[in-house]
């Protein structure tokens, strides 16, 4: 059966300053913590060993048209425009991004760019990070430098990428610096996140470009074990707190009365001045852009809580391994194809069926070289996993939802946090010792998907 896409659909990739540029003059947290604990990443890799973006930007600009690509989204480092957050900008930095942005309008690669990618600058953590509305403000003010410098040329912005992750890694769960465990703070560094990025917004706004702005969103739909009450309540407050503190406020302009109340009986609120309000609704997005990765599936807890414990999200669910699931083992996580045709239901009939655009979906896999035929990496199980996710894709649109687009995690394999290079998800592998880049059969694929319009599927 063929599948045949919208006019004008967006075909592309993403990346991140961070994951891909390589060494920068100022410092950010990632830079800081891999300096002070190499432990915690994948054999000792850290972030200065990317796939050199800031060496090749022109040849990986080539290699984009070579797939096709009619649209690109990566960011801009904050730390390397304005290497303490507040102060003087780089003219280094501005180059690059100039240069950068030229060659893919020239090559007719629309960019898509992203504010924030995780990497805050060093000097903003020190003074609190996103606990601190003062580092709200400094963000701004970057904003309204990136417009100022790039908005005659860049249609298409996004002020933060998956804001829940530095939210869940730095103050829930331990999987990102500062590594802190607890609630309150993680509720308040969400809270100015959203803060920050309603300012950016207003600042767009104010300055008339031509564009759009949005924001990026690692959406999992909470799936409930059965049709029990209990069940399905545990599925409601993990989607409050992972998916509508974000949703809600960018597309709504305010956040749901039930995550205020149940943060409020157990007094996690984060502090909050009277004028937020109307700021927040101001942040109204034009585009959104979903990474969808996996689901979560949840059930109601199975026993008490303690309450010598840390107030957690688990405190409201326990996670649910349904049998029979499909698993990538490399990474964890479940494959379920039709999670990303259940997003964009959800956003037709509950949020006004917004613009929208899949802006990441990807496969890491360890050990990618066991599948090297004839000097390339056959990865058959990607191609399989990208028609599978565009088949539910197709479905969505067909059923009328606004989906404009579908962008691949990622280009070329490149940097990621602390697996650093466990996981490959490119089109195009990376040897790291010469930087050459060979393109896979998932990227030939891709190649002909997106010069099609289409791509056919038993």
């Amino acid at each position: 059966m063929k599948y045949a896409f919208p006019d004008n659909f967006w075909w592309g990739s993403a990346s991140s300053a961070l994951q891909t540029e390589g060494a920068r003059e100022g410092e950010t947290t990632w830079d800081y913590w891999f300096a002070r604990e190499p432990n915690r990443f994948h054999n000792g890799v850290g972030p200065q060993q990317t796939s050199t973006f800031y060496q090749h930007w022109k040849t990986d600009i080539q290699l984009l048209k070579q797939l096709n690509h009619n649209s690109f989204r990566t960011s801009i480092s904050w730390a390397r425009l304005i290497p303490d957050g507040i102060g003087e900008v780089n003219p280094d930095a501005v180059d690059f991004y100039h240069q950068v942005i030229d060659e893919l309008n020239e090559q007719g690669i629309t960019p898509f760019i992203t504010l924030f990618h995780f990497d805050m600058p060093m000097a903003m953590q020190e003074i609190g990070g996103w606990e601190n509305r003062d580092v709200v403000d400094a963000y701004a003010r970057y904003a309204q430098i990136c417009f100022e410098l790039f908005g005659d040329r860049v249609l298409h912005w996004f002020t933060f990428n998956e804001p829940i992750v530095p939210v869940e890694g730095g103050y829930l769960y331990d999987f990102h610096y500062p590594n802190v465990v607890d609630f309150r703070r993680a509720a308040t560094v969400a809270y100015h996140t959203v803060l920050a990025h309603a300012k950016a917004v207003q600042a767009y706004r104010a300055g008339h470009y031509a564009g759009e702005i949005g924001i990026v969103l690692n959406l999992t739909p909470s799936y409930p074990r059965s049709q029990n009450p209990t069940d399905v309540k545990a599925a409601h407050v993990a989607d409050l707190m992972f998916n509508r503190s974000f949703l809600d406020p960018v597309l709504r302009g305010e956040y749901p009365a039930d995550l205020v109340a149940l943060l409020k009986s157990y007094d996690q609120l984060p502090s909050c001045k009277p004028e937020d309000g109307f700021l927040i609704a101001e942040g109204k997005i034009d585009l959104l852009g979903i990474n969808f990765y996996q689901p979560r599936r949840v059930k109601c807890r199975d026993s008490a809580v303690n309450p010598q414990a840390p107030f957690m999200p688990e405190w409201f669910f326990d996670s649910y391994e349904m049998p029979g699931r499909k698993m990538n083992p490399y990474r964890g996580w479940e494959i379920y194809a039709p999670g990303i045709y259940d997003i964009l239901i959800n956003l037709r009939d509950n949020y006004g069926n917004p613009r929208c655009f899949i802006s990441e979906n990807g496969m890491g896999v360890e050990n990618e070289q066991r599948f090297i035929e004839n000097g390339q990496i056959n990865d058959q199980y990607r191609i399989e996993f990208i028609s599978e996710h565009l088949t539910w894709l197709h479905k969505g649109i067909s059923e009328g939802c606004n989906c404009l687009g579908y962008h691949m995690w990622t280009f070329i394999d490149n940097w990621s946090w602390c697996n650093a290079y466990k996981n490959r998800y490119g089109f195009i592998q990376l040897d790291l010792e010469t930087q050459q880049r060979t393109i896979k059969k998932s990227g030939e694929w891709f190649a002909a998907t997106a010069l099609n319009n289409s791509f056919e599927k038993e």
